[in-house]
């Protein structure tokens, strides 16, 4: 398993427990959080991105991620996310990786679908 991989199934357990060990096990302590590449205030600092990550969410998500290009330092990754009855999500990731294998810095670019006229 490639370590983009190995920290997207990680992104998926933290994702789902909120448990703040697991989202540390997956960014660094100085990580940035970049809601879209032109995010005015990033979420810095992991005791901020663990306190955002707790915040409440549309239930049952479905999603389906796929790694596209990594290297040892960065991974791209493309994908969906779709809250039932809410918002549909099209994501392209990108996970910053520090030496550890944690993110330093991810930056999401999402979109959604256009709406019909």
């Amino acid at each position: 398993m490639s370590q983009t991989e190995e920290w997207l199934d990680g992104y998926i357990r933290a994702w789902t427990t909120k448990d703040a060990a697991d989202v540390r096990a997956i960014f660094t302590d100085d990580a940035q959080y970049w809601f879209r590449p032109d995010d005015p205030d990033p979420v810095i600092g992991i005791d901020a991105i663990v306190e955002m990550w707790g915040e409440d969410e549309p239930p049952n998500p479905q999603y389906e991620f796929d790694v596209l290009i990594e290297d040892a330092r960065l991974g791209i990754v493309k994908g969906h996310v779709d809250y039932p009855g809410h918002q549909f999500y099209s994501n392209l990731w990108e996970v910053h990786f520090a030496e550890d294998g944690r993110a330093s810095k991810f930056v999401e670019w999402f979109m959604t679908p256009r709406k019909e006229e």
